[in-house]
């Protein structure tokens, strides 16, 4: 197992990176504006799993040739950038009836839809997979063995601060819509806000942090 230095080292390291808010921090805060706190918080789920899948990618292999293939990466960064821009364009489109389900207080999102799509956010995320593709192995204790385990443990540590960290913005933001719940209007504003900041994500992701 990883020596205890070790852990706390991948362990600040990671804390750091998750803290600087990217493509799921600022996809959660848009999730919420649009569908409410409950909504973000099984968004921020559904992005943890997708995670913790290309921590499985990672300590399989998989994790290494998407680093080092440009290819692979630009195919996977365009996806996951065109998946938020249709998730921020669903949400204007929608953002009237967000505004009536809020007003009636009959929000019923559909759990497992929601969960699909923070998943699929997650798996998609590009800048995270080379993170740990490249950190990963680093902090393994190879004299001790059994390197794919130390890495999906590792990954757990990940996983356990990024759901913590996120769903500190989720209830952050859903807390700020709820202060609007009194306006139909203001509800409306604030789920076209919410999709236009996914859009906002999904561009800068397919555009940027391209590799050379």
């Amino acid at each position: 197992m990883p020596q205890t230095t070790q852990l706390v080292a991948f362990a600040v390291t990671a804390f750091v990176l998750i803290l600087i808010p990217g493509p799921s921090v600022l996809f959660t805060v848009g999730r919420a504006l649009s569908v409410g706190r409950r909504g973000a918080l099984l968004t921020v789920l559904g992005n943890t799993g997708g995670l913790y899948v290309q921590v499985i990618a990672v300590a399989l292999g998989v994790g290494a040739i998407v680093e080092a293939s440009v290819e692979i990466y630009t195919v996977l960064k365009l996806a996951g950038g065109a998946y938020l821009v249709y998730l921020g364009v669903q949400a204007i489109r929608h953002r009237r009836s967000r505004a009536t389900e809020m007003a009636v207080a009959t929000v019923r999102t559909r759990n497992r839809r929601v969960l699909l799509e923070g998943f699929v956010v997650g798996l998609t995320n590009p800048k995270m997979i080379v993170f740990l593709a490249a950190a990963l192995p680093q902090f393994v204790n190879r004299g001790a063995g059994q390197v794919t385990l130390q890495m999906l443990l590792l990954g757990l540590l990940v996983a356990a601060i990024a759901i913590g960290s996120d769903s500190l913005w989720a209830i952050a933001a859903g807390t700020a819509r709820t202060w609007f719940a009194d306006s139909s209007r203001r509800i409306e504003m604030l789920s076209a806000t919410g999709g236009l900041a996914m859009i906002g994500v999904g561009v800068s992701l397919a555009a940027t942090g391209r590799k050379n």
